[in-house]
């Protein structure tokens, strides 16, 4: 199970006033969060990539298939970078994946663990 708690579907959401407009997004999940190459043996665990407008890939970082991931600490925390889309402000879903030590999704009954949110920023 994995699930965004914050922000909320629907939620209207001030951008970060960094270069990248980054806000951070939590998340909770049944297996454990933690940093990439630290999961050993536990098929319970891993850490999780994040796209913005996940049906293309226009919000990604330069070069990577993904906007964020938390592989270097885990945790319940990530940051959603609206910097990096055409236009920051907006209507923008926020796609997460959990992934395992090896960056690859993890799979319950054959399918990517996944959440999305669809959030309003400004």
């Amino acid at each position: 199970m994995l699930e965004i708690t914050w922000p909320h579907a629907g939620a209207v959401i001030a951008l970060g006033s960094d270069a990248e407009k980054a806000v951070g997004v939590v998340v909770k999940s049944n297996f454990a969060l933690r940093p990439a190459g630290k999961c050993g043996d536990d098929r319970r665990c891993g850490h999780v990539h994040m796209k913005i407008d996940p049906a293309g890939d226009s919000c990604n970082i330069p070069g990577r298939p993904y906007n964020s991931m938390n592989s270097d600490f885990g945790g319940d925390l990530i940051k959603a970078r609206f910097g990096h889309c055409p236009s920051a402000a907006g209507s923008h879903v926020i796609g997460v994946l959990l992934a395992d030590d090896h960056h690859r999704p993890i799979l319950v009954d054959g399918k990517p663990v996944t959440a999305l949110v669809t959030v309003t920023t400004k």
